[in-house]
């Protein structure tokens, strides 16, 4: 895929924390992936809501990431989200960490997520509130 045609309308700040340093001056990887998870959670409350998710919830089940170049603390960062595919039962997100001041791409990660029902803990087919509003945002 070329990341770089993508098309990001979502966008947060990711604030680094101390603590999300090495010994060496640079962001952890597994510090990408809780930043990321965050930023997912904002885009399902911002572009479908949250009350689509009272009988289902998006679970992942595939996960990559693509390190380019290091986010060194105090780095501002912010986070990028589209979803760029979705399926009867899945639908994958791209992201991507990008230095604020300068707009350098520091990592791109492709996440898969299938949606489960809340009770049964068996995968359901994504409803289809969740596919039109999608669309309708990542069309605009």
């Amino acid at each position: 895929m070329d990341y770089n045609a993508q098309t990001f309308r979502h966008r947060m700040p990711a604030q680094l924390r101390f603590s999300d340093v090495d010994r060496f001056g640079h962001v952890n990887n597994s510090v990408y992936f809780s930043l990321f998870d965050m930023c997912k959670t904002c885009y399902f409350h911002d572009v479908v809501g949250s009350d689509i998710f009272d009988r289902m919830a998006p679970v992942i089940v595939h996960i990559e990431a693509n390190f380019i170049s290091p986010v060194l603390f105090p780095d501002e960062i912010v986070i990028d989200t589209s979803i760029i595919k979705i399926g009867n039962k899945s639908f994958t997100l791209l992201q991507r960490a990008v230095n604020k001041r300068t707009n350098e791409v520091k990592c791109y990660c492709e996440t898969v997520m299938v949606m489960m029902d809340t009770t049964t803990n068996k995968s359901v087919e994504i409803d289809e509130k969740f596919r039109t509003k999608v669309l309708d945002f990542e069309q605009q």
